[in-house]
C-alpha cells in the first residue's frame, strides 16, 4: 500500500477492507448493509482500490483445524554482502515458503515457512542454509498463531 493511496482512504474504506479482512466472500450486498452504503456504492469502493492496488488480491485463510496440522516457522537469514537480492530470488523458488520480508537489524530477511512435518521443516531449513549467500539462520517455530488478520 502507498503513502499516497493510505491517505485517501476515509471511514468507509477502512471498515470495508477490514470486513474483507474478515471474509472475503461476503456478498456486496451483505457489505453494502453492513457499511450503511448502495452496493453501486460498495462496487466503486472496491473497483477505485483495487485501481489504486490498495486491494492487490483475495486470498483463502485455512480453518483452524486444517491449519494447526501444518508445522510452521519464521526463519531469520543473514546474508553475505550483495547477497540479497540472489537469496531472495533463490526462497521465492521454495514452494514451502509462504512469504519473504526485508528486515532491518542484525538479520537482513525472514522468511514464512510451512510444512507437513517436522522432518519436511528440517529438510527445508538445511535447504535454506545451504543457498548461496545464506551466512546463517534462525529458526523459531511457531507454537499457536494468537491473531491473525
Amino acid at each position: 500500500m502507498t503513502l499516497l493511496a493510505e491517505t485517501r482512504l476515509d471511514t468507509t474504506d477502512r471498515r470495508l477492507l477490514s470486513l474483507l479482512r474478515d471474509d472475503a466472500r461476503q456478498t456486496i450486498a451483505q457489505l453494502a448493509k453492513e457499511l450503511g452504503i448502495s452496493r453501486g456504492q460498495i462496487y466503486s469502493r472496491l473497483a477505485r482500490l483495487e485501481e489504486e492496488q490498495v486491494v492487490a488480491g483475495y486470498t483463502v485463510r485455512l480453518g483452524n483445524a486444517f491449519a494447526a496440522s501444518r508445522l510452521r516457522a519464521h526463519v531469520m537469514i543473514k546474508t553475505l554482502p550483495r547477497f540479497h537480492r540472489e537469496v531472495e530470488q533463490a526462497l521465492a523458488t521454495l514452494p514451502q515458503v509462504q512469504s519473504i520480508h526485508a528486515i532491518s537489524g542484525e538479520y537482513d530477511i525472514i522468511a514464512m515457512l510451512e510444512t507437513d512435518d517436522g522432518s519436511g521443516l528440517n529438510e527445508l531449513i538445511d535447504e535454506i542454509g545451504l543457498l548461496e549467500g545464506v551466512e546463517r539462520t534462525t529458526t523459531s517455530v511457531i507454537l499457536a498463531t494468537k491473531l491473525e488478520r
